[in-house]
């Protein structure tokens, strides 16, 4: 790995004028500029947001992306072309919450994934387990199974991020222990059956804030983080920016 990525999620958040607040300021943080950043504002806000990061090292990345690669009859769909095209280098797949409130399943995940790649985009791939599933202690069969659509991308550029959903937005988060065994299994996993670089990256997104950036950031399984709600406040996450940085 060549050094910790730090995505933030902004999820259904932002307006025009704290768009703008919230960008200048990490523009002008030191820490931010330090790392190797990117945001992910709505979709209705992606241009703003690539004008206002032009010239800057934060990279834009979107929250999701349609499973159709052309253009045509798709109202409400946003191409992975047409990401690209406003200037987007990563896009969210597969997030816990598309998982939960919209149904998508493998094999829409899978279409979404080559339609990505086939734009030139850097898919981050979520994977993680419910807190049944891991107290019946069946978490690592559910990420094997969420890892299989990844078998198609062998040699393709991609990003995974490891979210426990039980972990995010609830405030809790899983031990370093527990962080570092999944990160560990998940490369391993993309190793061995799925042909990936051993520079893959694997994300950790479980309610990621300053205070347990450091720890988190220590583990060499761990390539980064995908952060949620501390990635709308610019002090939280210029710390957590910060952490990043300093385990390079």
């Amino acid at each position: 790995m060549t050094g910790k990525l730090v995505i933030g999620n902004w999820k259904m958040n932002g307006r025009l004028a704290a768009n703008l607040a919230l960008i200048d300021a990490l523009r002008a943080d030191a820490a931010v500029q330090a790392a190797q950043v990117a945001v992910a504002p709505p979709f209705a806000y992606l241009g703003q947001a690539a004008a206002l990061l032009a010239g800057s090292n934060i990279a834009l990345a979107a929250q999701d992306v349609s499973a159709f690669d052309k253009d045509g009859a798709y109202t409400g769909e946003v191409s992975a072309a047409m990401l690209a095209d406003v200037g987007c280098r990563y896009v969210l797949i597969g997030h816990s919450e598309r998982r939960q409130y919209f149904a998508e399943d493998h094999a829409l995940l899978a279409r979404k994934l080559q339609a990505a790649v086939a734009a030139g985009l850097i898919p981050v791939y979520c994977v993680g387990e419910t807190l049944a599933e891991r107290e019946a202690d069946a978490y690592k069969a559910v990420i094997a199974e969420q890892l299989a659509v990844l078998g198609a991308l062998a040699g393709r550029d991609y990003v995974v991020a490891y979210e426990p959903v039980w972990a995010i937005g609830t405030g809790k988060v899983a031990s370093v222990e527990q962080i570092d065994d999944v990160h560990q299994y998940i490369r391993a996993t993309l190793l061995q059956c799925h042909g990936a670089s051993d520079s893959i990256r694997v994300l950790y997104g479980g309610s990621v804030k300053a205070d347990n950036a450091d720890a988190i950031f220590s583990l060499q399984s761990v390539g980064g983080a995908l952060v949620g709600g501390a990635s709308l406040d610019v002090e939280s996450f210029g710390r957590i920016c910060q952490a990043a940085k300093k385990t390079v």
